[in-house]
């Protein structure tokens, strides 16, 4: 199973979970004289089972990742621990140009004499360097998809 499929094969059983997560506190309380329309218990058992499953396969994935390696980049799990960064530097830099630029704050000055907001930080400057990251984030994206493609899962 290549890596891809085994991401996919998490996210379909936490979605699993979910759902039986939902179903079990549905039916975790009934009114009396009545059925419910599920066995909780039954529900329940059938959520640890998966729960079970999903810890395998993460510590498979893990494990993997781990012993991935991506040249420059290190390991999988380092390129995976570089995209996070990449991810929040990036909301930072747009935010921070969002916020100098005033976009964020809609409204204007009526008149002269209301005071003016100043920029505290270089707009230009950071939406460029927002681009910048940009462009990395998507060149080391492209590497860890590429490589959730090409490489096997470890057991």
């Amino acid at each position: 199973m290549k890596i891809a499929e085994a991401l996919t094969a998490r996210a379909d059983l936490q979605r699993r979970i979910e759902q039986l997560r939902a179903r079990v506190v549905a039916n975790a309380r009934y009114q009396e004289g009545e059925e419910p329309a599920e066995d909780a218990a039954s529900l329940l058992s059938e959520a640890e089972r998966d729960l079970a499953a999903l810890r395998d396969l993460i510590r498979w994935i893990n494990a993997t990742n781990a012993r991935i390696d991506l040249g420059a980049d290190g390991t999988m799990t380092d390129a995976l621990a570089s995209r996070d960064v990449l991810r929040l530097q990036h909301s930072l830099l747009v935010d921070a140009a969002a916020a100098a630029s005033g976009s964020n704050q809609p409204g204007f000055r009526q008149m002269r004499s209301e005071l003016r907001q100043i920029a505290a930080l270089p707009v230009a400057e950071l939406r460029a360097a927002a681009d910048g990251v940009a462009q990395q984030l998507r060149e080391l994206d492209n590497k860890i998809q590429q490589a959730n493609w090409t490489h096997d899962l470890e057991e």
